[in-house]
């Protein structure tokens, strides 16, 4: 059976090899047209769970945290016995994104001033020097991963200065967050043996595994920073108090875990997938070099094209109906940004990739309590790599097919194989 003739019960959104295959965007239509609530059947281990795909619906989820609630996880993955060793479960309700109002509220703003516009802003120096280093890198070869050598150094390395995490330690943040995030993909369950590669069970490992590691250094820079307060956030974070109360050292594990993990992955993505798209669409590319000031809104553009996290969940803490579908209290509702992203009702010619587009309402960065705190962030980091990129390396090429990450919650490149001249 072809992709075309699929039947909406034919699909299962927990599949993989849709993202990792490129099929993703095909699936979402026919959802979007056919079943726009649709119900994904459980497994032998594992719950079933709706998925929602038109923009207008997540919208709705997303801005009524009364009626949808994080508390019991972000993911479509919800075990039928979960296991409290795992860090699936165990992150229930402990990390801002997992926490429902009044208390994320509370808790985020403990962070908020320093990732505000104006905050931001002042980064952006030191982000373009940062980038021009990482670019020195790979200026005089000719070719390069893009994703391994250039996407994934901004992000990570403007995160760990945040957080105070030293040069040296760079490397073992960008693994832990591959085994975390990308947990999911063969390549990157380097923890787990070789038997359990690529199955469910090596996915919870590595995860597990990589969580721990991460766990264990921010432990060991919480009892240095007890030792010798540092200006970083994580010192802010040992200073601060919610109702009175200072923060346990687990509410600060949970935030560094957070921060590390979203501030580093997704904006590799977005800048991994838009060179990719700008590469696959010349004309659009060369729109950017001839008028390098449309570059915030080309930003948005390739936000919206990538929509990096693939989904968010809710779970419904009532029976509620949507487009007629009954969801039951207790049930699992899944966000699908990258279908949301390119829903007919909203986007015209939503399947053109266009850098002038305008307006573009997007919610690849979420919408309404759990709006990404970083956006900001990645908005500059995103610009600065393309102007700089662009700047030094115009004829920049694709030299080979993308790897995709095999994942239903990341939507990733792993690797990106490009050429252009070299810098004399």
């Amino acid at each position: 059976m072809t992709q075309a003739t699929l039947h909406p019960s034919e699909i299962r959104l927990d599949d993989p090899a849709i993202f990792e295959e490129g099929r993703a965007h095909e699936v979402f239509r026919i959802l979007r047209r056919e079943a726009p609530v649709h119900w994904t059947p459980e497994t032998e281990n594992v719950k079933g769970f709706w998925s929602l795909t038109k923009y207008e619906d997540i919208v709705h989820v997303s801005r009524n945290p009364q009626i949808f609630s994080s508390e019991r996880g972000i993911t479509s993955f919800e075990p039928k016995e979960p296991d409290l060793n795992d860090v699936g479960t165990r992150l229930y309700g402990k990390m801002i994104i997992t926490m429902d109002p009044p208390r994320h509220v509370r808790m985020r703003r403990l962070v908020n001033k320093g990732f505000t516009p104006r905050a931001v802003a002042a980064w952006e120096p030191h982000i373009r020097e940062i980038t021009n280093h990482i670019l020195d890198g790979i200026a005089k070869k000719g070719e390069a991963d893009f994703v391994t050598e250039v996407a994934a150094l901004l992000p990570l390395a403007v995160i760990c200065e945040i957080m105070g995490v030293p040069r040296e330690d760079w490397e073992k943040m960008f693994q832990y967050t591959n085994q975390v995030l990308g947990g999911g993909d063969p390549e990157f369950q380097t923890d787990v043996p070789e038997e359990l590669r690529g199955t469910p069970e090596g996915a919870r490992q590595q995860i597990n595994l990589g969580t721990a590691k991460m766990f264990q250094y921010f432990a060991t820079k919480l009892a240095e920073h007890r030792a010798q307060p540092k200006e970083d956030l994580v010192q802010v974070l040992l200073e601060s108090e919610v109702d009175g109360q200072k923060l346990t050292d687990e509410d600060i594990l949970w935030f560094c875990f957070l921060l590390i993990l979203a501030g580093n992955e997704t904006t590799r993505n977005a800048i991994a997938g838009g060179l990719l798209a700008l590469l696959e669409h010349p004309e659009e590319k060369q729109k950017i070099l001839d008028n390098p000031g449309i570059m915030p809104i080309a930003t948005e553009e390739i936000v919206r094209w990538t929509s990096p996290v693939l989904h968010m969940a809710r779970v419904a803490k009532e029976d509620v109906e949507i487009r007629g579908v009954t969801i039951r209290k207790g049930e699992r509702v899944v966000m699908w940004y990258p279908s949301a992203n390119r829903d007919e009702d909203i986007f015209p010619d939503p399947y053109r990739f266009d850098v002038t587009r305008q307006p573009n309402d997007h919610i690849a960065f979420g919408i309404g309590e759990h709006y990404c705190l970083g956006a900001n962030f990645a908005r500059l980091e995103i610009r600065v790599m393309f102007e700089e990129l662009f700047r030094r390396f115009p004829d920049i090429e694709l030299a080979g097919p993308p790897a995709r990450l095999r994942s239903t919650f990341i939507g990733g490149i792993k690797h990106l194989p490009v050429r252009f001249t070299p810098e004399a």
